[in-house]
């Protein structure tokens, strides 16, 4: 049976229908500028990311905005789905482009972002960037600094653009962005001495340097201060965060901010040696993400400019947490590898009864933790002091219930008077 003329007419106009449509759409612009959802996974920025495939598709990663760290740094899974080639040396691996190939690419909100074909770090060992983390990409940078960029926290958004595409609001800051690395220093005070600080919204906390942090330290010994890196300073799980000291400063002038109350780590020396050669600057410290969690944060790199946007005046209560130091396994298990005191006692049960460095984290509050990231962990550990938490910890293979306080650590004098504590943990 042949078709009728009002049958091929249909055919005809749905194909016309579909080839504008197909037209139209090649022909729109690439977007100059993207916004997408925030996730604050332990403070730091994580959103999603589409790697760009050698067949054309695209995958759908988490990405890790850190602009404290000059490294691309691509999970070995995400590194083999952008076809590159992948290459271990005992615990260091790296990837190279295999040419010919097209240029590195990743999607944010559309938006194309190209990334560099070589120095990209493959971490060894573990699923993704970073011990605790979900992100299989950290977008560095040395990737930034080619784009405006708009971290706003107050609304879970980020925003990333070509040079001059952006909007900025607040007060400005000049800001002294490395050549090579894009790593970016703002002028601040300190104890009305001038330092230049380092903007590293890649770190839940605020470091400084062990001589300014020891130098601080002695001057006011009435600063809370305490030692053990629980909570928010529980960055990565490594072997010296149960020795970490912590103090809650008064007042940090970070450019033209006044940040009040802000709870620093001394910078171990490896850190320290680290991102200074890494950057080729020398610094005294970073102040993280945590204390600037109700700005919107501008950065214009074109114009060496930094623009805060105050959108909240809420305080968090960052150190009302059981007090654990953890960490993330490879099994995707967390092991206890500290525990701190509080009001000169153990802050959690300790001993045959009660909890061992070495033990292992099942539950909280009847919640499973494995598979989880650092910040989900964290979340199930906070609350309000006094409250107690349920934990589920294995030790050699046999499982048993230990219950925790919640702690309120750092905490000053006249903010820990309803349970009679100093607020001094040593």
């Amino acid at each position: 049976m042949r078709p009728s003329t009002l049958t091929v007419l249909a055919l005809a106009a749905v194909s016309m229908f579909v080839y504008t449509a197909l037209a139209q759409d090649m022909a729109k612009p690439e977007p100059e500028s993207a916004t997408v959802p925030i996730t604050l996974d332990h403070d730091r920025i994580v959103i999603d990311v589409y790697l760009a495939l050698p067949d054309g598709s695209t995958k759908r990663v988490r990405g890790w905005v850190d602009n404290g760290n000059p490294e691309l740094r691509i999970s070995r899974q995400a590194a083999t789905l952008m076809g590159l080639s992948v290459n271990c040396d005992g615990q260091t691996c790296s990837a190279s482009k295999v040419s010919p190939a097209p240029p590195l690419q990743i999607l944010i909100g559309g938006m194309k972002i190209v990334l560099p074909s070589s120095k990209i770090t493959i971490p060894a060992g573990i699923s993704t960037v970073a011990p605790g983390m979900s992100a299989e990409i950290a977008i560095p940078a040395s990737i930034l600094r080619n784009y405006d960029v708009l971290i706003n926290f107050p609304d879970r958004e980020f925003s990333i653009g070509d040079p001059g595409t952006l909007k900025f609001n607040g007060v400005i800051s000049k800001m002294l962005v490395d050549g090579d690395t894009g790593l970016i220093q703002i002028p601040s005070k300190l104890e009305n001495k001038s330092y230049n600080l380092l903007l590293d919204l890649g770190i839940p906390v605020t470091f400084l340097s062990e001589g300014l942090f020891s130098k601080l330290a002695t001057a006011h010994p009435n600063w809370p201060q305490m030692t053990g890196a629980i909570g928010p300073a529980n960055m990565w799980g490594a072997s010296d965060e149960a020795k970490w000291q912590l103090m809650r400063i008064d007042r940090i002038q970070f450019g033209p901010l006044y940040l009040t109350d802000v709870p620093v780590i001394a910078w171990p020396t490896a850190l320290e040696k680290l991102v200074s050669s890494n950057g080729k600057i020398s610094l005294v410290g970073a102040i993280g993400s945590s204390a600037l969690m109700n700005y919107r944060i501008g950065l214009d790199y074109t114009h060496s400019k930094v623009y805060f946007d105050l959108g909240n005046t809420f305080k968090l209560p960052e150190f009302d947490v059981v007090g654990l130091i953890l960490r993330p396994d490879p099994d995707t298990r967390f092991t206890i590898i500290g525990i701190a005191d509080y009001d000169g006692k153990s802050s959690v049960p300790f001993g045959e009864d009660g909890v061992r460095v070495g033990d292992h984290l099942v539950t909280v509050d009847g919640i499973p933790v494995a598979d989880s990231t650092m910040g989900q962990v964290w979340s199930l550990l906070e609350g309000s002091p006094g409250q107690e938490r349920k934990l589920t910890v294995e030790r050699e293979g046999k499982q048993f219930t230990v219950s925790a306080k919640v702690r309120h650590f750092l905490a000053k004098p006249e903010q820990d008077q309803s349970v009679g504590k100093s607020g001094k943990q040593n």
